[in-house]
């Protein structure tokens, strides 16, 4: 039995418990009993996508804040660009913390 520390274990976490959170309830569809993330393309994909979004949203939000009164296209449209930029910013930068923690719980270290 692995030693607990907090209330958690200190060491690896097999693949099939890593993401699980309290109590687990039967299965109910019918996805394999062995279904995994892929989580190397999940962290490929965050580490792209986050600095891609994260420009957008800068680049928008400067956009918009240079916009004149009878520009074309105005600053609400630019305004919401900038905002679903930074949310898809926001989910990016959080799926990396939370597949970078389930790695390193999977490893152990």
């Amino acid at each position: 039995m692995r030693e607990r520390q907090h209330g958690r274990p200190t060491g690896p976490v097999p693949r099939s418990r890593s993401g699980v959170i309290g109590r687990r309830f039967p299965r109910t569809g019918d996805e394999p009993a062995t279904a995994r993330s892929a989580l190397r393309l999940r962290l490929l994909l965050s580490a792209v996508f986050l600095p891609v979004f994260a420009a957008a949203t800068a680049g928008f939000a400067l956009w918009a804040a240079h916009e004149g009164p009878d520009d074309s296209p105005g600053t609400g449209p630019l305004t919401v660009l900038a905002v679903v930029c930074g949310l898809l910013a926001l989910a990016a930068a959080l799926d990396l913390v939370a597949v970078s923690a389930r790695r390193r719980r999977e490893r152990g270290a």
